[in-house]
């Protein structure tokens, strides 16, 4: 065991703001665990915008399943949205704010497919999500991300599945379910997200050069537009399932993965006044 956590006045670091560490953020938030801060890149790029938390830093607030997270800067900004009930998103690429909070848990939640820097003593409790962590030996607790059988394991020793480059089925599709950038330029929007899309429909362009769907259903995320991309670079996503309202709420995925990670802060911790289940 850690020690003793209080879920109102234990602190929460996950480093990354997009759709899987969003979606850990709610499941915590839901869960009782108040003062939780995100740390992002200056300009977050994300596809799925409508339930990504790194958005905050473009529009300054944003609202999944009804939890809130805000742009915050420094520590004041941060305990001012704590203060609000709210979930501050901070710019701190150096994760510089981990050494003057002094966090109980750390979740890296960036999905970089490798470890960027992250290690065991950062906090009594460090978790990693998915390929590029090696439990017991950079954090205490790795995640299984990759759909299927084992998606959401909590692993204790060993590292997770190795990443394959291939995205997850859904409705049968996978890499198929992908927009991807013809070329290197400045993407320009022409759908939006929620919009159905048949095969062979434009979403947008990238110097001119069409970026295209290449199956039916909702597009579920979309790039910014205006944003710089590079040839291949994924820029939409697809859901074959056609459900509009699956764009502004938690995937199975992510929602799978945060209560991994609150299940490993269970396992981990003695919380005041609550007995342990055996």
């Amino acid at each position: 065991m850690a020690g003793l956590i209080d879920r109102g006045a234990g602190i929460v670091a996950i480093k990354g703001a997009g759709e899987m560490a969003t979606g850990v953020a709610v499941r915590l938030r839901r869960s009782g665990f108040s003062r939780i801060f995100m740390m992002e890149i200056e300009s977050p790029l994300a596809v799925r915008r409508m339930v990504s938390f790194c958005e905050a830093i473009h529009d300054g607030e944003v609202v999944v399943e009804g939890v809130t997270a805000v742009f915050a800067e420094g520590v004041d900004g941060m305990h001012r949205a704590w203060d609000n009930d709210q979930i501050p998103v901070l710019v701190d690429p150096g994760w510089d704010l981990v050494k003057m909070v002094q966090p109980q848990v750390i979740v890296d939640a960036i999905i970089a497919k490798k470890n960027l820097g992250t290690a065991c003593t950062d906090a009594p409790l460090v978790i990693g999500l998915g390929p590029g962590f090696t439990a017991g030996e950079d954090v205490h607790r790795v995640v299984e991300t990759m759909r299927g059988h084992d998606l959401g394991r909590v692993i204790s020793e060993g590292p997770a599945a190795a990443n394959t480059g291939i995205p997850g089925s859904i409705g049968g599709h996978t890499s198929q379910r992908v927009v991807r950038a013809p070329c290197r330029g400045i993407f320009r929007a022409e759908r939006r997200i929620t919009d159905t899309v048949r095969q062979h429909d434009t979403v947008g362009t990238v110097s001119g050069q069409e970026a295209v769907a290449l199956i039916d259903g909702t597009l579920r995320g979309l790039i910014r537009d205006g944003t710089m991309v590079s040839a291949g670079m994924k820029i939409g996503d697809i859901d074959p399932r056609g459900q509009a309202h699956y764009c502004s709420s938690v995937s199975e995925k992510s929602r799978a993965i945060g209560g991994s990670v609150l299940e490993a802060i269970l396992g981990t911790f003695d919380f005041p006044g609550e007995k342990r289940r055996r």
